[in-house]
């Protein structure tokens, strides 16, 4: 199955046991010389807002998002498709693509097969054709775990191959957007990814297809100046922080002090930037209903 090529051995973190009684250690036994006990690194996690902790199991329960304050935490791309798509219902295109080194950038090649083995996968985005609620859908979703979801020759590439191929099947596009920007290393080579993907979404948006995109947090710099904020229909998960430059360069610029929820969902929602902020929850019914609503089958 498609999860199981990314799936990642388990990580163990080694600490002393516990003494469970009131009994003393004996004189001969050395602190170093008690029995040790391995249990799986990432039990728990810490929420970064309210610094609740959670079970790991629990919080992925209720998918990544947290009980107390309701924090949306990052998903990768493998986790945000298998709570999308209908149960094995996705083929993935282009598996093989791979960043290069194209302008000898310093420790550039280095990085990229760290980031390869760190997060398990070859690039920033995976796309395919999928099935939401019965609909077939052309699917791009980006993660931030491989380089900060930087948009580099390779992710323009594989969102532009989609947009072609949804406008050949005559499918609807959906795109997950999670990116830090176009990714430096690779100069004008990733800017030029802007205007490749822009055109390619002109061109299939002409022809009629419809593409729904959903900014999730964060969504920043090149991406959120091209494909992100071109949908015909915008979504965002509460609380995404999206927008062009970040808060600390536009502050510095302007010499003023931006509003504590500046460019999060609820500010650009409330700013005419976005259609609707969506619960992660609700987020595949959501979709199904659009999808119902443009095929005809359902509506509002």
């Amino acid at each position: 199955m498609f999860r199981d090529l990314f799936q990642k051995k388990k990580k163990y973190a080694t600490i002393p046991s516990q003494r469970w009684s009131n009994e003393p250690a004996s004189d001969d036994e050395q602190p170093q010389e008690r029995p040790k006990r391995e249990i799986p690194e990432g039990l728990m996690n810490k929420c970064s807002k309210c610094g609740t902790i959670h079970y790991s199991k629990e919080l992925e329960k209720n998918l990544k998002v947290c009980s107390n304050c309701g924090y949306h935490m990052r998903l990768n791309a493998i986790e945000r498709i298998v709570m999308t798509v209908d149960e094995g219902k996705f083929t993935e295109m282009d598996a093989g693509l791979e960043s290069i080194d194209p302008l000898n950038f310093p420790g550039y090649a280095q990085k990229l097969e760290q980031q390869k083995m760190n997060s398990g996968l070859r690039d920033a985005v995976i796309t395919g054709q999928g099935e939401i609620d019965g609909h077939p859908v052309m699917l791009a979703v980006m993660s931030f775990d491989f380089f900060s979801g930087s948009m580099g020759s390779v992710v323009g590439e594989k969102i532009t191959r989609a947009i072609e191929a949804a406008d050949e099947r005559g499918l609807p596009l959906i795109m997950f957007s999670t990116s830090g920007g176009a990714r430096m290393q690779e100069s004008i080579i990733s800017l030029m990814q802007m205007a490749k993907t822009s055109a390619a979404l002109a061109r299939y948006q002409e022809n009629g297809g419809l593409y729904i995109s959903v900014i999730t947090d964060p969504t920043m710099g090149g991406v959120s100046a091209s494909f992100a904020m071109l949908g015909d229909i915008i979504i965002a998960e509460p609380g995404a922080l999206f927008g062009f430059a970040g808060r600390i360069v536009i502050e510095q610029t302007i010499r003023q002090k931006l509003p504590d929820n500046f460019q999060t969902a609820e500010f650009n929602l409330e700013h005419g930037q976005l259609d609707m902020v969506t619960h992660r929850k609700d987020m595949k019914s959501m979709l199904g209903d659009l999808l119902d609503y443009h095929t005809g089958k359902g509506g509002f």
